[in-house]
This record gives structure tokens, C-alpha cells and sequence, in this order.
């Protein structure tokens, strides 16, 4: 029933997942840090692919759901790395620290200070049992790229076999 009703369930996936990130960070004033920003970006990009599902009937959708499919694994591959920072195994950006250049008045160290909002990616700034935000996103977009992957073969591979099977064996 969910690969039947696919693009109906990854569309509630997605909006609810940066529906709840934009909520958490403008009306909880919880602020995200550069790999909390990357993660967004694959949800935006399938929020715009499947306003082109929806709406152009005619469209070979095959790769619309390839680029969800690439988007997913650029969304997984940061929010491992955010995991892997969160539990001191990996290494974060640079733009997750406090990166301040050296200067000889205080008045402009401090002006440093005061522009910049130290947003530590190591840092859970949410969590829900436990689990953070990123763990949470992880998960989420491991079950969009498992989902998507079987509805990309139950839609496209099948056929596609079913025709190399006519063709080269049937005569």
C-alpha cells in the first residue's frame, strides 16, 4: 500500500520533515548549524520534483525519481556525518565552530563575537528519547531511499526486464 500511494506518502514525509525543522528553528528560536542546513536541502528538492509529478501528467517521471533517489543519498550522507560529529567520531566543518580572526582591538573582537552565532555542530540542541534531530533524519531519509529505490523497480524494472525477456528470448 505505501509503494501503491508512494508519491502521496514521500510528499507528507517531506513536508513534515522540513515543516518541522523551519517550525523548531523560527518559533523555538532552536538555530541549526551548517550540517543541520545541508540536511534540508534534499526535502526541498523532492518537494520541488513532486510539484512536477503532480502536475505535468505527461512528464517521464523515471527521472524525477532518479534525482529523489541521488537526493536521498546527499541528504544521508550528511546526516551520517552530523551523527558521526554529534558523537565525537567524525570531524565537523569548519563553519560549525567559532572561527574568529585575530585582531588587535578588543572593540573589533568583539564585534566578531557579537555577528557571528556560534552554532556548534557537535552539539544535540534537540532530541526526542533520547534519539537527535539528525538520528531522526537519518532514519528518515533511509526509508525514503529504501522505498523510492522499490518503487523505482517495481514501476520501471519490471517492465524493462519483462521487454529484454521478449526480445532476446521469445521469438
Amino acid at each position: 500500500m505505501i509503494i501503491r500511494n508512494w508519491t502521496k506518502v514521500l510528499f507528507v514525509i517531506s513536508f513534515i520533515s522540513i515543516s518541522s525543522a523551519l517550525i523548531a528553528e523560527y518559533f523555538f528560536n532552536l538555530q541549526p548549524c551548517e550540517l543541520c542546513l545541508k540536511q534540508r536541502h534534499p526535502y526541498y528538492l523532492i518537494l520541488v520534483c513532486l510539484v512536477f509529478i503532480f502536475f505535468f501528467k505527461n512528464l517521464n517521471k523515471i527521472w524525477l525519481y532518479l534525482v529523489i533517489q541521488f537526493s536521498s543519498v546527499y541528504g544521508l550522507f550528511y546526516s551520517i556525518w552530523h551523527v558521526g560529529v554529534e558523537n565525537k567520531i567524525l570531524k565537523g566543518p569548519a563553519g560549525c565552530s567559532a572561527m574568529l580572526t585575530s585582531s588587535e582591538s578588543a572593540s573589533d573582537l568583539k564585534a566578531q563575537i557579537l555577528s557571528k552565532q556560534v552554532i556548534n555542530c557537535d552539539e544535540v540542541i534537540w532530541s526526542f528519547f533520547g534519539i537527535s534531530a539528525a538520528s531522526i533524519n537519518t532514519l528518515v531519509l533511509l526509508v525514503i531511499f529504501i522505498f523510492n529505490a522499490i518503487y523505482l523497480y517495481k514501476n520501471n524494472g519490471i517492465k524493462k526486464e519483462k521487454n529484454i525477456k521478449k526480445k532476446f528470448f521469445i521469438k
